[in-house]
Parts: structure tokens; C-alpha cells; sequence
């Protein structure tokens, strides 16, 4: 258990940072699914379209720090060629 007042606050301000961060991550895993969704179901224009909100949404969790770059890069690159496969 914490004794310092400074280690305390860190305590809080850590578990209210972690339930930010998994709404955050839950919130990427569902538009993911979205698309994932669409292209099983093979409707290009529905998994176009959930691509294009997704894109934004990975985007937001690389500036927040919840994704490195690299990963979403990948996610992205993955999910269009798929998507480009549809066609």
C-alpha cells in the first residue's frame, strides 16, 4: 500500500487512465469488427464505408498512446488488402 500522498494520487490517476484507455481500446476492437463483419459478409460498399470510420478511430488511439504506430499501420494495411481482394 501506498504511504505518500504523491503515490496515492498516482494510484488514482492510474486506475482512472486505465478505464479511459479500455473504453478506448473497445471502442478500436468494434470498428474493427465492423469491418472484419462486412468483408465476411462480402458487402464491399458496407466494408468500405466501415474502413473509412475505422481509419480515423486507429488513428486517435496511436495519438492517445493506446496503439503503437507500427500495429495500426498494419491493421490498416491488412484490412484493405482484403478489402481490395473483394472486388
Amino acid at each position: 500500500m501506498a504511504h505518500h500522498a504523491s503515490a496515492k494520487q498516482r494510484i488514482r490517476r492510474n486506475e482512472r487512465r486505465t478505464l479511459i484507455n479500455r473504453n478506448r481500446v473497445s471502442r478500436i476492437r468494434t470498428h474493427v469488427k465492423k469491418v472484419e463483419q462486412a468483408i465476411e459478409n462480402g458487402d464491399r460498399g458496407d466494408a468500405v464505408e466501415a474502413f473509412r470510420a475505422a481509419q480515423p478511430e486507429l488513428h486517435r488511439g496511436v495519438t492517445k498512446g493506446v496503439l503503437k504506430k507500427n500495429t495500426v499501420n498494419r491493421r490498416l494495411s491488412r484490412l484493405s488488402a482484403r478489402i481490395k481482394v473483394m472486388s
